[in-house]
């Protein structure tokens, strides 16, 4: 009897001590979200990246993918709030013997799908009888780990248009299709505009060359496309279209003879379909970021009035320049909506830098970014 006493009393024990570690634990747990209410950060983030991509691998844990870091691939940052990043290393090793792929590793995005994590990325080919300049070309590469390593799913490239492409981002409709968005490289590609038409005039350049957006869907295994690619975004022809200013300042600066369409992000909000894209040199201070709309994934795409969305504050007393390649990064299942996106500032002079800027989409659909910024903003993951 005595010892069913200390067994029974051992248990009453062992639970009230239970019920106190949870109750304590619990008050922490609300204490940490009290603090983390209260929290800020500022831009820029300690990641000197270009074309930033961040993948929430949905375990509390998040990874950044960018240009740079290492020779001749990819690297990757991980962190638990967005904030603090941690070098993780290499993830993908280009260049090698067998490789398909030479030289300017750029634009790393990554997709977990089904327990896999597929690298989609551009690179200079080697197979180059022409001696071009430019033999860009998108890769797929696969592992188990967003720290990989990384290995091809095929060596070559995903698929070959007849022209250097560069920038892939993947989009997954609801109906479950794929599609690839990618831009094509400026590279030979002189185009007759009204912009070209007032440079010539103006003894600035004798041609100027531009790069477009594509569309295509995408085979679920990522080894092939679907069809043929469609055309969704390009530079303005007309000097009196409203986004012809800011897309052709790159010219009319007499920086370069080229103009761009390039580093876009599909998203698809309230039935609608977003993609966001980058335009001018993406080495000059006039890197800037716009949308357009359309009802279906492969558009027609219509630009928006209220463009560009992201561009420097250095004209208007900041220290920001050349705000581009932005991804889109969702949390609280999509209630919050952050802008990743390289810059430049005073400090880090032609270092790219990673930015992190919440942006929401308003009743009317309009598309709003709340950045650059450089002071103090709320946590992204304060409630």
């Amino acid at each position: 009897m005595e010892k069913l006493r200390t067994t029974a009393l051992y248990a009453i024990l062992s639970g009230v001590f239970l019920l106190c570690a949870c109750k304590n634990r619990e008050k922490q747990i609300q204490q940490e979200r009290s603090e983390t209410t209260h929290l800020t950060y500022t831009n820029p983030l300690d990641v000197e990246f270009g074309d930033p991509y961040i993948l929430n691998d949905g375990q509390g844990m998040y990874y950044m993918y960018g240009t740079g870091g290492v020779k001749d691939g990819f690297a990757t940052y991980s962190s638990q709030n967005l904030v603090d990043w941690k070098f993780e290393g290499q993830v993908y090793q280009g260049n090698t013997k067998d490789s398909w792929n030479l030289k300017n590793f750029w634009a790393p995005e990554v997709y977990k799908i089904d327990s896999k994590y597929y690298l989609f990325y551009s690179a200079d080919r080697k197979n180059n009888p022409t001696n071009e300049l430019e033999t860009f070309a998108i890769g797929v590469a696969v592992s188990d780990s967003p720290k990989g390593p990384f290995t091809d799913i095929k060596n070559e490239p995903l698929f070959d248009p007849g022209y250097p492409i560069i920038d892939a981002n993947v989009f997954q409709d609801d109906d479950g299709k794929y599609y690839l968005y990618y831009s094509r490289a400026c590279y030979k590609h002189p185009v007759e505009s009204e912009i070209a038409d007032w440079a010539r005039d103006e003894e600035i350049y004798d041609e100027i060359e531009e790069s477009w957006v594509y569309g295509v869907e995408l085979a679920s295994n990522f080894t092939e496309v679907v069809g043929d690619p469609v055309l969704v975004l390009r530079p303005p022809l007309k000097m009196d279209d409203k986004n012809a200013e800011w897309e052709s300042r790159s010219v009319t600066s007499k920086e370069i003879n080229r103009r761009w369409t390039e580093g876009s992000f599909t998203f698809k909000r309230n039935g609608t379909y977003y993609i966001m894209y980058s335009a001018n040199h993406y080495a000059g201070p006039n890197y800037a970021v716009g949308y357009a709309t359309a009802k279906h994934p492969l558009g027609p795409f219509t630009k928006a009035i209220n463009n560009p969305v992201l561009e420097r504050n250095s004209n208007e007393g900041g220290e920001v320049t050349g705000t581009g390649h932005n991804m889109v990064l969702f949390l609280e299942n999509g209630r919050k909506m952050y802008a990743v996106y390289h810059g430049r500032t005073t400090e880090t002079g032609n270092n790219r830098v990673v930015f992190l800027d919440e942006m929401e989409i308003l009743e009317n659909g309009t598309l709003v970014v709340k950045g650059p910024t450089t002071t103090p903003v709320p946590h992204p993951l304060a409630e």
